[in-house]
């Protein structure tokens, strides 16, 4: 078992001090303080929008969800809880564990890679990945799409203003109702990859053929809207996933892509600042970095030409995720 140092447990024991003043479980906590609360947020925007298969994602029908600021309010503290714990001198570069996991990391010192719930290592023995290895000054760009609400063709006007390869990660919900952007990022060069079609917690699922078909109805949607085959990359709802999970991906032909970078981007609600924004992404910003951004996000839509502008005066490139993978599990994304 794995042990660490008194003051790095210091943290912890902060958090949970403010999860019990909160009145906050210890399993609620845990999941706001992930990425992939991202759910939440998709409830939100999914109530005022009418668009009930969003929510989904936690397991709450939209329509059952309180209006306006309820979810809103919930939102905000998981980003300030996921801000405090993201930010740890913390590393979890632990084997993987046979339970339910969410994707967290620890960063260091600026500039350098952060560490993620495994080693690099431990995640290619399930094709997983979350950053690429060595020191080579690529970024990998991904979006995660759970609906359109108009920022899309601003990102994707800045990805083509930099010729810039991006995986748009998308579930069944953005296949059916934005089936001409899907169209325009695969004629401009991006991948597609599958979020699934229904956004559920895919670590609550042993049966491997109802695994299966939440990832195979994406593809059939995709292949009906593109006439083309989707690339068999994937990326586990919330970041919530399990040792079986990656098995069944892997079983399936599916390479599982996690992150090396992100931040709050995902409340619609209260969107970061174009000066939090850049400040963020380019000091955390590394060689061999998967980003995670969503669609969603107005600021995204407004930044990202002068996000990437910034990067490349910093030496760094952009790349397809392909270059990840084994040379004979390459599928082309450009």
């Amino acid at each position: 078992m794995k042990t660490y140092p008194f003051h790095n447990v210091v943290p912890v024991l902060l958090v949970l001090a403010m999860a019990f003043l909160a009145g906050k479980g210890l399993a609620d906590l845990m999941t706001e303080m992930h990425e992939g609360k991202e759910g939440q947020a998709v409830q939100a925007q999914g109530q005022a929008n009418g668009i009930q298969a969003q929510g989904q994602a936690t397991g709450i029908q939209a329509d059952a969800m309180q209006p306006g600021e309820t979810a809103s309010a919930q939102a905000t503290s998981a980003a300030s809880a996921y801000e405090f714990v993201n930010s740890w001198p913390f590393t979890l570069n632990a084997p993987l564990l046979p339970g339910t996991e969410n994707w967290g990391l620890g960063f260091g010192t600026e500039g350098a890679k952060p560490a993620g719930n495994a080693t690099p290592e431990e995640m290619q023995k399930y094709n997983a990945y979350f950053v690429a290895p060595g020191d080579e000054k690529k970024i990998y760009l991904t979006f995660d799409c759970g609906y359109e609400n108009g920022n899309t063709e601003a990102i994707l006007d800045a990805l083509k203003k930099h010729g810039a390869p991006a995986t748009f990660f998308v579930v069944g919900h953005y296949l059916k109702s934005a089936p001409e952007l899907v169209k325009r990022m695969v004629a401009e060069g991006h991948a597609v990859g599958d979020h699934t079609y229904h956004h559920p917690d895919m670590s609550k699922i042993s049966d491997p053929a109802t695994f299966q078909k939440e990832m195979e109805d994406v593809r059939t949607l995709f292949y009906e809207v593109t006439g083309k085959e989707m690339p068999a990359y994937y990326r586990p709802p919330q970041g919530k996933y399990n040792v079986e999970n990656l098995k069944m991906a892997k079983e399936l032909g599916y390479a599982t892509f996690f992150w090396s970078l992100a931040y709050v981007d995902w409340n619609v609600n209260d969107q970061p600042s174009r000066e939090e924004a850049l400040s963020k992404m380019t000091s955390r910003i590394h060689p061999g970095a998967i980003v995670l951004l969503h669609n969603t996000s107005k600021t995204n839509g407004e930044v990202l030409d002068e996000l990437l502008t910034k990067w490349e005066e910093m030496g760094y490139s952009f790349a397809p995720l392909s270059e990840l993978l084994p040379q004979e599990n390459r599928e082309e994304s450009r």
